[in-house]
């Protein structure tokens, strides 16, 4: 059922809402949360169409919040809201409700949206596109307990880390760290299964993807070890390779869906690792409304200090660079020639580890 309000307000959308249930036999509220999502017209389909898959596992009141552009100077001096209301099979198990704004009500959607927030029930905000630098400070963001961003869809990924990181509030999360669940649960059940040490670690996958950031930042911060990323063709994350006192640990993943468990002195296991639609990302993000701490850890470790820490044990050192004694060692005894086609150990190299510091 699908009900068209032109030039209207939050107290008669308030009304169609109810009309709507009336009408469809269903007049008792069964929505366990609100989900706001802010988004422009161009991304506004496939964000809703998310949301509904989701709302079978969290029925949901679905807010659409589209701020629409005036061309000319006169229709930007005209204040209008215009709604469009979805119910029953229009909206999968919720509500939807989607909102376009016109001139300067636009710059007040909080006063739009909070009379249409469900009574006593959490509510959730999520940019697909366009996020705010600080989600929490946002007018829409500040109804909410959790905030929901995704910045491998910014133009600038790896910089918009670093400023969530910066205005971090409990609440936020991102769907670069969404993505990487399956590979910390794998992970981490891998280590599980031998007693060893890890003394480093590699993370292998595409430019500019947050969650190769997040994933190497996660690895540094939890197992105390430096960390360093290197670039493929994707798609998404394809390897992880972590050193240990028992040998190498591998989860190499190369085609998207299918993944292979490495592990010194056992069978190869093919494990099912594929790349997760927006849907199920956002369904994971709906099943807990609490802080995400782990994410906040990882997300505040910081680039600069995983590439220091990357940098002390496997830098990448020209010829002429590493035949240069550092200062601290020029009194001591020279090392050994290494043998030609040998690879640098640089780990046992104190004097590059001093200068590197």
């Amino acid at each position: 059922m699908k009900t068209d309000l032109t030039d209207t307000t939050s107290s008669k959308i308030n009304k169609a809402l109810v009309l709507g249930r009336r009408a469809i036999g269903t007049p008792a509220v069964g929505m366990v949360l609100t989900l706001v999502i802010v988004t422009d017209e161009e991304n506004a389909y496939d964000a809703l169409k998310a949301a509904n898959e989701a709302s079978r596992e969290h029925p949901s009141r679905t807010l659409v919040v589209i701020k629409r552009v005036s061309r000319s100077p006169r229709d930007r001096s005209k204040a209008r809201l215009d709604a469009e209301v979805r119910l029953g099979a229009d909206a999968s198990t919720g509500e939807t409700v989607v909102l376009r704004l016109y001139g300067e009500v636009g710059d007040h959607a909080q006063s739009v949206v909070l009379p249409l927030l469900l009574p006593d029930a959490p509510v959730v905000v999520w940019w697909p596109v366009n996020a705010p630098t600080d989600p929490a400070k946002d007018p829409l963001g500040a109804l909410a307990q959790r905030r929901v961003t995704d910045t491998y869809a910014s133009e600038q990924p790896i910089h918009e880390l670093t400023a969530r990181a910066d205005a971090y509030t409990p609440g936020d999360t991102d769907l670069a760290w969404t993505r990487i669940t399956p590979w910390r649960s794998m992970l981490a059940a891998a280590l599980d299964q031998v007693v060893c040490e890890v003394t480093s670690a590699e993370v292998e996958g595409e430019e500019f993807n947050p969650s190769v950031e997040l994933l190497a930042m996660w690895l540094a911060e939890r197992l105390k070890i430096p960390v360093r990323r290197s670039k493929s063709s994707g798609p998404g994350l394809t390897s992880v390779r972590m050193e240990t006192s028992s040998g190498p640990i591998v989860l190499d993943r190369p085609d998207g869906s299918l993944a292979t468990l490495s592990i010194q002195g056992q069978p190869d296991r093919a494990v099912a690792l594929k790349r997760r639609d927006t849907a199920e990302l956002i369904a994971e993000e709906l099943r807990r409304l609490d802080p995400d701490d782990t994410y906040a850890t990882a997300l505040r470790f910081g680039l600069e200090r995983l590439d220091e820490e990357a940098a002390v044990t496997a830098p990448d050192l020209d010829v002429e660079t590493a035949a240069e004694p550092a200062p601290e060692a020029a009194a001591e005894p020279a090392a050994p020639a290494a043998k030609p086609g040998a690879k640098p150990a640089a780990k046992k190299a104190p004097a590059k580890k001093a200068a590197a510091k």
